[in-house]
């Protein structure tokens, strides 16, 4: 027989309480955040590939050629432009100075890794980080990368909604009304936290007034709307590109309609390297057309990897902020001595 435990049975933890510690684990490490949506990212990725196989990765793929890429080229650097803008726009509103040139460069570098790092919102936190320093104002240029990117997934939403109505792809009404669910249920949600907590409805109201401030009149949201709808016709395009490469020979509307549902999909921050809900996102929206899921899987592979090519410039970017430091490290230690 085994002898007792001489403190006793250990009293249980309510499932609960077990639940709460998990969840505030969970919050406060980035780095538990950044694993789950690197394993969600993969996971669809795994699931895509046991139901069509390797072939249609391979078909986008070798489907890449100069053109292809030079057209990808350049809707990316119109489209960067247009981010740009409307970063600066939102930072001037918020009265952080953003000059041309640098806001261009430091947006490169964003979708660079964005794209090249799990998560795809790295590159927007490098971005928010590099301008707070320099302008000396961390938070407020936080608040404006956050305010310009939820600016423009916003309008992304809406155009992908108006556009699928318009072209009457009725098969993809429920796509767009489980997002508008999630939108409505994270509303919701806020709501219920403002009511709970006084410390949290000071926090939303600190944010809102900031958001008021950064969308606080209509030339400001027209030029906002305007930016946002410039980079998602770009995408889409960059899409129709890759479709075409692949041997896609349905009607323009319908490559139109699986592309907003794919480069929206895309747009998720729980991807690897960009790759993931977008690939699950193609292979149902081809398939709801009749397309097929393997057509589908193809065309994205083809996206992704123009869209890497694309973004290309941040890594020279990122390369010449790197021999400046250097630069600077050599000056000061010649003046040292």
């Amino acid at each position: 027989m085994s002898a007792a435990h001489p403190a006793g049975p250990l009293p249980p933890v309510p499932c609960r309480a077990v639940a709460r510690r998990l969840g505030r684990a969970f919050r406060a490490s980035p780095r538990s955040r950044a694993v789950a949506r690197t394993t969600f990212g993969l996971a669809v990725i795994l699931a895509v590939a046991a139901q069509v196989g390797a072939a249609p990765f391979v078909r986008g793929l070798t489907a890449v050629s100069p053109a292809t890429i030079g057209a990808a080229l350049v809707l990316a650097a119109v489209a960067t432009a247009a981010a740009a803008w409307r970063w600066r726009v939102i930072a001037g509103r918020l009265g952080l100075a953003l000059a041309w040139t640098p806001a261009i460069a430091a947006y490169y570098r964003s979708q660079f890794l964005n794209t090249v790092l799990p998560g795809g919102v790295i590159g927007d936190v490098d971005r928010a980080i590099a301008h707070g320093r320099g302008a000396g104002e961390l938070a407020q240029a936080s608040r404006a990368v956050a305010v310009e990117r939820s600016a423009g997934q916003a309008v992304q939403l809406v155009v992908a909604a108006v556009a699928l109505v318009s072209l009457g792809m009725s098969a993809y009404a429920p796509a767009v009304g489980v997002l508008l669910l999630v939108v409505v249920v994270a509303c919701a949600a806020i709501v219920v936290a403002a009511r709970r907590s006084a410390r949290v409805r000071v926090v939303i109201g600190r944010e809102l007034t900031i958001l008021r401030i950064a969308l606080g009149d209509l030339p400001t949201i027209v030029r906002v709307c305007a930016a946002s709808t410039v980079v998602v016709g770009c995408h889409v395009a960059t899409f129709v590109v890759a479709c075409l490469a692949v041997g896609v020979t349905a009607p323009l509307e319908q490559v139109i309609a699986v592309a907003l549902i794919t480069v929206l999909a895309a747009s998720i921050p729980l991807n690897v390297g960009g790759w993931g809900p977008r690939e699950g996102a193609a292979a149902w929206a081809f398939t709801a057309l009749g397309l097929g899921a393997a057509t589908g899987i193809a065309a994205s592979t083809a996206f992704g990897v123009l869209a890497m090519i694309a973004v290309a410039p941040g890594a020279a970017v990122i390369a010449a902020s790197a021999l400046r430091r250097q630069a600077t490290r050599r000056s000061a230690r010649l003046v040292a001595s």
